[in-house]
């Protein structure tokens, strides 16, 4: 299971169907479910009897804090109206100069490396998402090393959470070795940063980040966050935010390398809509077979390839009763892959989400950015992230798969590349001839 359970739990699903028990980690024991009836029941219908589990809020908690991805009840409510005042389209159109400003900068160093040769896009794209999600939170003031310095921390952090989830039966031995004090003293040097950050702005001229609209802030009483309060919810959606487009953005280049016709119609559709402007908010809803293809590549290789869930009451969904205390684990994975909901779920397809045929799928069958009151509240953030990055790479550049590599997802906190993803860059010949001969061909991906 810690070695690849989306594997393992991919094949208990063909073995056992949609919905089955199994341990985690061979000590707990879990609900598995792909079916949309009762994803709908656990994170929308009756989401109120169902928090996250102990695995997130200690885990995740203990190196976080507490914020929206760690809390429940009203005092998450709370936290996330607030906080979705930042993710408004007023403040998302605003966010964009400060997006591009951060992808200039960071195309600039992209082009230095792929003029040498081959590049792993992974972790390029992670730092080229990590420093756009920095710079939206905190401004243009945040020094390039401080921004490695805690993306760096939350990726080491991270893997460390993922052992401690899937491999429980070693958790005393982390506490004893040092590895747990090791990582917390990651932590700390990175919340130093921020909290010293955090401080001098609460005493500059407001700014146009999502800093500031943490920071201004108020509750009914109108007294606003603490210091630590903006810290662990500033963490948050640094974790939440970066991974998740960089992932999505690897995987759809990914794909794109072997399906020329549809990058060619992608970058068509980025030069019709933008005409050599940059791109805005505004530009999102035009961008129609782009969203198709993006979805389609979330739908393949979702970035939360599970949500898990632990009732407070007794409940019961169809014949499935699920006792109090309990975990449900939502497969995502497995319902985007579920040939039941999916012809030929394997295979790269974009026309899916055509809006015809967006109107017979299964709803709960495609959750990339989760379902329900606790849905990721960054997800336009997300596209508008994504979108940009990819009209500047297939805009500025031709790209080809190298050769003889393995490609494969590994299941962490998110479906990542196990080994990375290896690709050569070249600048297109001219704005309207884009040369991709050499791409390879054929319409099946590569499974985890």
């Amino acid at each position: 299971m810690a070695a690849n359970p989306v594997q393992v739990l991919s094949k208990y699903t063909g073995i056992f169907g949609d919905t089955f028990r199994c341990y985690l980690g061979g000590l707990k024991e879990v609900t598995v479910t792909t079916n949309p009836a009762v994803i709908q029941h656990v994170l929308k219908t009756n989401a109120e009897n169902y928090k996250k589990s102990e695995i997130q809020v200690k885990r995740m908690g203990h190196f976080l804090g507490k914020g929206l991805l760690t809390t429940h009840g009203e005092e998450w409510r709370t936290q996330r109206r607030l906080i979705q005042k930042g993710f408004d389209r007023k403040q998302l159109e605003a966010l964009s100069s400060i997006m591009q400003d951060s992808l200039a900068e960071s195309l600039r160093d992209f082009d230095r490396q792929v003029r040498v040769g081959p590049v792993d896009i992974y972790p390029r794209l992670m730092k080229m998402t990590f420093a756009m999600v920095a710079r939206s939170l905190f401004g243009a003031r945040l020094r390039d090393k401080d921004i490695d310095l805690i993306s760096h921390t939350i990726s080491t952090v991270q893997e460390f959470i993922v052992r401690q989830t899937l491999q429980p039966y070693l958790n005393p031995w982390f506490a004893v070795s040092g590895e747990l004090r090791r990582h917390e003293e990651m932590r700390t040097r990175a919340d130093g940063v921020l909290l010293e950050y955090i401080g001098r702005r609460r005493h500059e001229a407001p700014g146009h980040d999502l800093l500031q609209t943490l920071m201004d802030a108020r509750y009914s009483d109108g007294e606003g966050m603490s210091d630590a309060l903006v810290l662990s919810e500033s963490m948050q959606l640094l974790v939440a935010g970066h991974e998740t487009s960089s992932n999505a953005l690897s995987w759809l280049l990914y794909l794109l390398s072997s399906r020329p016709d549809c990058l060619e119609r992608v970058r068509e559709e980025f030069n019709s809509v933008l005409a050599g402007a940059p791109l805005s908010f505004a530009d999102v809803p035009r961008f129609t077979f782009t969203t198709q293809v993006i979805l389609e590549a979330l739908r393949l290789y979702p970035p939360f390839w599970m949500i898990d869930r632990m009732a407070v009451a007794d409940d019961r969904v169809g014949d499935l009763a699920i006792p109090l205390g309990s975990t449900v684990i939502v497969f995502v994975y497995g319902a985007h892959h579920a040939p039941r909901y999916w012809p030929n779920p394997e295979v790269f397809d974009p026309e899916r989400f055509t809006k015809a045929n967006e109107k017979l799928h299964t709803p709960f069958t495609h959750l990339p950015f989760g379902a329900g009151p606790r849905g990721c509240i960054g997800g336009h953030y997300a596209m508008l992230q994504i979108l940009m990055i990819l009209s500047e790479l297939i805009g500025k550049y031709d790209l080809q798969l190298t050769p003889g590599q393995t490609i494969e997802a590994r299941p962490m906190v998110i479906l990542r590349p196990k080994h990375g993803i290896r690709m050569t860059f070249t600048k297109t010949i001219a704005p309207d001839l884009y040369a991709l001969s050499s791409a390879p061909s054929g319409r099946e991906r590569s499974a985890p």
